[in-house]
């Protein structure tokens, strides 16, 4: 079978496409605070498309994506990929993006079309058809929180994140950890997605000094930030729940000791199953293409994820997945992953940065 092709459609032309091609929509974001997701995520998910076609393909039919930009506004982004299932231009949905889109796009399209979410989200409620291949806040927070708090002595926190669903959820779930370990937030502070202002942030942690900061920013917001906290000559640990190897090398790198990501995947993890997946997209997409990282990874699963439920239902109507979704498997760079209860359950590792790679130091 040919190689997928990545093509951006016009739901009102759904009629031009070929029959015999089972479609992807791949919502990532290639604009806006998240933009610099997108390269990395886009060449993940057609590696995985072209090792699924080499394999026969979905149902006999070749897979195909679709790129939607998911660094939108969350309605604009909903209604696109609602266009795009009601007119049968998709038959299924990979999402790597911020969870405020998702849940539009689950409110919008209604389970009318299986969607699997490969980012670190916020757990709760999980709804019929959506499928998380992440970690939910309440497992990737606390490796990172207990190791600094044994290893650094981090005692006193300071939370700061975006303002949306995921890091008020995050920060939720890491105020009982804290508190259970007997740890203490001594200050929180949420912004809009695009803060440029970040001097203020550095001053109110420079006058509340804390031992450490848990930083639920994304994208271009925490490189900004990570870059104005470098210039201020600040020392304090930071705990990062969104940064991976784009994010590190926008920085400039980092090499103070005190910056740490808790992720369930980093390129840098020594498996079999890494190294192959690392030497397969170096030989597509050459040595000079985005590092692999954790959202990129993301998207690999989650085009192998979406072809593995619908393989085993025979079908793309999301009941028929419902009712087999459970123990459907696919082996990516991080192992072996497994569905139960529409999601899965992996290590987390904490990595600190160390340079423009990250050290793992932990992992649970």
């Amino acid at each position: 079978m040919a190689d997928p092709v990545t093509v951006v459609i016009d739901p009102l032309e759904a009629h031009l496409l070929r029959a015999d091609t089972l479609r992807v929509g791949l919502v990532v974001p290639v604009s806006g605070v998240l933009g610099l997701l997108g390269p990395c995520a886009i060449n993940c998910a057609m590696l995985a498309a072209t090792e699924v076609n080499e394999c026969g393909g979905v149902l006999g039919r070749p897979l195909e994506l679709v790129l939607v930009d998911g660094g939108r506004h969350p309605a604009e982004v909903a209604r696109e990929v609602t266009g795009l299932v009601r007119a049968g231009a998709v038959q299924g949905l990979v999402g790597t993006h911020a969870s405020d889109v998702r849940v539009a796009i689950e409110r919008f399209v209604g389970g009318a079309a299986p969607l699997v979410y490969t980012p670190p989200y916020e757990g709760g409620a999980r709804n019929p058809g959506v499928y998380f291949l992440g970690e939910p806040a309440s497992r990737q927070v606390g490796p990172g929180l207990d190791w600094l708090i044994e290893h650094r002595r981090a005692r006193r926190w300071f939370l700061l994140g975006n303002d949306y669903v995921w890091p008020r959820l995050v920060h939720a779930s890491a105020r009982r950890h804290l508190r259970a370990r007997s740890a203490t937030v001594v200050g929180e502070r949420f912004v809009p997605s695009g803060t440029t202002a970040m001097a203020p942030l550095l001053e109110e942690l420079a006058t509340v000094r804390p031992d450490a900061v848990l930083l639920n920013l994304i994208g271009s917001d925490l490189v900004a930030f990570n870059r104005a906290f470098r210039a201020s000559g600040l020392g304090t640990a930071r705990l990062c729940g969104a940064l991976e190897e784009h994010g590190l090398l926008a920085i400039g790198g980092d090499v103070s000791g005190e910056l740490y990501a808790a992720m369930g995947y980093f390129g840098s993890i020594a498996t079999d199953a890494n190294l192959s997946l690392g030497e397969r997209y170096t030989r597509r997409f050459g040595a000079a293409a985005p590092l692999l990282n954790a959202h990129g990874h993301g998207c690999y699963e989650g085009v192998l994820m979406l072809a593995a439920l619908i393989r085993r239902a025979g079908t793309t109507a999301v009941p028929a997945i419902e009712a087999v979704a459970d123990g459907t498997a696919i082996t990516g760079g991080r192992g072996r992953l497994t569905l139960r209860d529409r999601r899965v359950r992996q290590r987390v590792y904490v990595g600190r940065a160390d340079g423009l790679d990250f050290d793992v130091v932990t992992s649970s």
